[in-house]
């Protein structure tokens, strides 16, 4: 009994330890992570502005419902889904490829890796930079080529029928990585028994792969979608630097439109509380997500 009795003492002792060598992270998480989420809910209950900074008037839901009200609210929304669609999908596909290529690839891997590496190392700011000079409708390089072999120059950014998908091809080539790495990632660490057995069996390789590959590996593919999701609706610096939301509103990202109401509207409890259901949006579709990646294993 006694040595039972030291044993639980021991175990208090470790987690009372474990505790304070973790207080001082979780408390930078409560500050770096919690407490502006705390502070947005909490103004968009007020009518807080950058002209009047109190929390005097209190509107309840009135922000959310004037947010809601909006025609752009809306607008931006579908446009932000539509980016989010297409960058996630093709990316997917493009990676998904590329990943089942390199996979069987033995040599110069390293090589591979460090050309795939590269694109995902530069900030999105210098990425949106880059892409704005070399998509210049006069003096981009991208029009110089195309007038080399005749075709006459595009207004890449502000044609708003080509603006959004060019937006979108800017993105793929640079977080298209992204999808590679981690689906590599998780194709090199399968093992090789079940393929071994399905050979034995007289398994094709198309088989296989819809038969091993894909059921093996679909938790590796949700986490990789629940990420590069999340990191998609969060879209900014791209928008910011490239198109302003322009022309007109066919990049108007809900990322964007925040930032608009707070510091064009200097609305800041109406941006807090578009903020707050955006929030809720991708919670939703974490949570959906997260669950059937739990129903996976």
């Amino acid at each position: 009994m006694a040595s039972i009795a030291q044993i639980d003492r021991l175990e208090r002792a470790d987690r009372r330890f474990g505790w304070l060598m973790t207080a001082p992270g979780l408390f930078g998480l409560v500050l770096v992570v919690l407490f502006p989420v705390f502070f947005a809910i909490f103004t968009s209950f007020f009518d807080y502005t950058l002209l009047h900074r109190n929390y005097e008037t209190f509107t309840g839901l009135e922000n959310y419902r004037t947010a809601v009200g909006q025609n752009y609210f809306g607008e931006s929304l579908w446009v932000t889904l539509k980016f989010v669609v297409a960058v996630v999908l093709t990316e997917f596909l493009i990676g998904f490829t590329v990943a089942l290529m390199l996979n069987a690839v033995t040599r110069f891997k390293d090589v591979y890796y460090l050309i795939l590496l590269m694109p995902l190392l530069i900030n999105p700011v210098v990425v949106a930079l880059i892409w704005r000079m070399f998509l210049h409708p006069e003096l981009g390089i991208v029009n110089y080529l195309l007038s080399v072999v005749g075709i006459p120059p595009v207004n890449w950014l502000g044609d708003p029928g080509i603006a959004f998908w060019t937006v979108v091809l800017v993105d793929i080539w640079h977080q298209v990585s992204f999808m590679i790495i981690l689906l590599l990632a998780g194709l090199s660490a399968l093992p090789r028994e079940p393929y071994e057995a399905a050979r034995m069996d007289g398994a094709s390789t198309i088989q296989a792969f819809f038969f091993v590959t894909l059921p093996l590996l679909r938790p590796v593919i949700v986490v990789t979608l629940l990420i590069r999701l999340i990191f998609a609706v969060k879209t900014f610096d791209l928008i910011f630097v490239m198109t302003r939301g322009g022309p007109g509103t066919a990049t108007d990202f809900i990322s964007y439109f925040i930032y608009r109401s707070a510091f064009y509207g200097l609305n800041i409890g109406q941006a807090s509380a578009i903020s707050v259901i955006l929030l809720v949006i991708v919670l939703g579709m974490t949570g959906y997500l997260y669950r059937y990646m739990r129903s996976l294993t």
